[in-house]
């Protein structure tokens, strides 16, 4: 073959791959051409309600501490089971379960609706801090209490 043949089939083979490659970027390069010329548009999108995650909203009223209800009875039960005659002699308290105790003060009965009622004052030191509490338990049958109210002051 002459040096004439050879640098002709040269460059065609040159073209060639070339216009091989120019027709895979262009096909490449068409999907995407179609996307941007009006195919999806943001200001169209809509939120899909089909898809469903973790719910994550607050239903009804949020979960009490176990520690502190724990506490709410012991103090519940040392209001109900103190001796009244004792006049305003602190009352201490201790819940083995939780490691709290604390002091009852302010004791003092009265009647509401018919049913007995006590109101106090109680502190309450536990390992996330010491607090102070005002609450009242009132009787709901013969030897059975309620917590009324517990409140932090």
């Amino acid at each position: 073959m002459s040096r004439a043949a050879q640098a002709s089939g040269g460059y065609f083979l040159h073209s060639l791959r070339r216009q091989g490659l120019n027709a895979a970027l262009l096909a490449a390069l068409l999907p995407l051409c179609a996307c941007a010329s009006g195919g999806f548009s943001l200001e169209k999108a809509e939120i899909d309600r089909t898809i469903l995650t973790g719910d994550v909203s607050e239903r009804g009223a949020p979960i009490a501490d176990p520690e502190r209800l724990s506490d709410e009875a012991t103090i519940r039960n040392a209001v109900s089971s103190a001796d009244m005659e004792l006049g305003g002699v602190p009352l201490p308290w201790a819940n083995a379960g939780t490691g709290s105790r604390g002091t009852i003060t302010a004791l003092a009965e009265h009647k509401d609706r018919g049913a007995l009622c006590r109101r106090f004052t109680t502190s309450r030191e536990s390992f996330d801090g010491v607090s102070l509490y005002q609450g009242e338990v009132c009787m709901v049958a013969p030897g059975a209490w309620r917590m009324e109210s517990f409140k932090a002051l």
